[in-house]
């Protein structure tokens, strides 16, 4: 049986699935870790299995501990994949503050 393609920038399944989300992300770890642990990382796949349980960690119906573990685990998939960003994508908070503070400047008409 030939092992199956992951897609790293496909969305995470939406709805109420823990099991169907829980099972994905196994795969995904499993998968990066077959790939990726000794040639290096893949950010796109690791911010997918960081997205897959920063969901898991906000289901209602996920037991406390399964939510806990899996925030836990997203937030350092997010310490691991925060390097790999370019600068502009990950701008500091007083850069997204002074964004949101700056005087909107009005759009030049075309002529």
């Amino acid at each position: 049986m030939a092992p199956q393609q992951i897609d790293p920038t496909a969305a995470p399944p939406s709805g109420q699935q823990p099991e169907l989300m829980l099972s994905a992300v196994l795969h995904l770890m499993s998968h990066y870790h077959a790939q990726y642990a000794s040639s290096g990382s893949c950010p796109k796949l690791a911010s997918s299995i960081e997205r897959h349980l920063q969901l898991l960690s906000e289901l209602p119906n996920l037991a406390p501990v399964l939510r806990a573990t899996c925030q836990q685990l997203s937030q350092q998939w997010a310490l691991m994949i925060e390097p790999t960003l370019p600068a502009s994508a990950n701008p500091s908070l007083l850069e997204r503050m002074g964004r949101l503070l700056a005087p909107k400047r009005p759009t030049p008409l075309a002529h």
